[in-house]
């Protein structure tokens, strides 16, 4: 064995015959350092090389082999290092109570070489075992880490192509999903102080929400140009036609949501991964969040609290930033204007509560409505 590759051995004992004893047995094989108290072994426990092993002698004056292992197990940089008691045979091994505070294995004395031998190079190697296994482990929580990265850029880079992709066939919203994005998350974050929305409205619900936001209006992809970029009002007809992009939004996630599960087969709600739920509640947004808190919204006329939660915040961000954003077809409204509207229309078109977080966050969404401004 290199020099450099031989684990380090601390001996401590008062006596120092018993250390000659176990430096001109270990040493061969091993790095040996010996200390005479258990004070001084705490002391050279933290000399680096850190110990591999202690051989600890139990019965010393001032602080005994208990003691001293005892504050061992307190330090982090001590704690995994083995710990082997040594005794004499007069009966005041108390081997229960060693093995119950750390010590993995006892020598008695009068030493037996072969034994001692045989028992340090087995804790030894069970040591080595163990580091590797760390070392295995932390490189693999690493690597997933990493990859775990890798696969969220890849996702948030999606995800804005995506929506983008939606977003440039109405070029009269060029900060649309960014504000709205902002508007939800500055609700959410308010909302998830009221006592009934405290559990539902953890940070990674919210960050969920706040991620699939931007893909609420996808489904416009599927909507004619001469409706879509219709500059002015819109027949009746053609109003039905744009109601239809919710559905179609809400089905085309849906779809990619059958076919991640048929590919990675059977998946428990318990471990569904972190990429499903968000595309679950990304089509919820798509799907509901022109629904209206009386009934009287689209696709399917939802009611109060039938309306999934997500959608509820979206809803008002939606109006907010449309009747705010400037537009060559319409007078732009002013914030006063939209939060007169928003609020007349709480219990009507909008959820009471969420109204209620838009009123505590009015100066919140001025500041986005100023830092992210479209060209009028």
């Amino acid at each position: 064995m290199s020099e450099l590759k031989k684990p380090t051995i601390l001996i401590v004992d008062d006596n120092p015959n018993n250390l000659t004893i176990l430096n001109e047995l270990l040493s061969p094989a091993y790095h040996v350092r010996a200390c005479k108290s258990g004070l001084s072994a705490l002391k050279n426990a933290s000399i680096d090389p850190v110990p591999d092993l202690i051989l600890l002698d139990i019965m010393m004056p001032e602080m005994d082999g208990y003691e001293t292992l005892q504050r061992l197990k307190k330090n982090p940089v001590h704690k995994e290092i083995p710990v082997i008691f040594i005794s004499g045979l007069d009966g005041s091994i108390d081997e229960e109570r060693g093995f119950q505070m750390g010590a993995v294995d006892y020598i008695i004395k009068p030493f037996i070489s072969s034994i001692v031998l045989k028992r340090v190079n087995v804790h030894l190697e069970l040591k080595q075992a163990r580091d590797q296994l760390k070392s295995q482990k932390e490189w693999l929580e690493m690597e997933v880490a990493r990859r775990i990265r890798e696969n969220v850029i890849i996702q948030d880079i999606t995800l804005s192509m995506i929506s983008q992709l939606a977003e440039t066939r109405d070029v009269d919203t060029a900060h649309h999903i960014t504000r709205t994005q902002k508007y939800v998350e500055i609700l959410a974050n308010c909302m998830k102080e009221i006592f009934k929305y405290q559990e539902v409205l953890n940070d990674n619900y919210i960050a969920r929400m706040v991620k699939a936001a931007p893909l609420h209006d996808i489904g416009k992809i599927g909507i004619p140009d001469h409706i879509l970029l219709k500059p002015g009002k819109l027949t009746a007809e053609e109003f039905e036609i744009m109601k239809k992009h919710s559905a179609i939004g809400g089905d085309a996630i849906r779809n990619a949501i059958r076919q991640v599960v048929e590919i990675n087969s059977v998946i428990s709600d318990q471990f569904k991964p972190q990429a499903l739920l968000f595309l679950e509640e990304a089509e919820t947004i798509a799907r509901f969040h022109h629904e209206k808190w009386d009934g009287t919204g689209y696709p399917l006329g939802l009611k109060g609290d039938k309306i999934p939660l997500a959608a509820q915040l979206m809803a008002l961000a939606d109006v907010f930033d449309a009747v705010t954003a400037p537009r060559v077809y319409k007078e732009t409204w002013t914030m006063e204007q939209a939060m007169k509207m928003i609020i007349q229309q709480k219990g009507k078109h909008f959820a009471p509560d969420v109204v209620g977080a838009f009123e505590v966050e009015k100066e919140a969404f001025k500041r986005v409505l100023r830092e992210v401004a479209d060209e009028a």
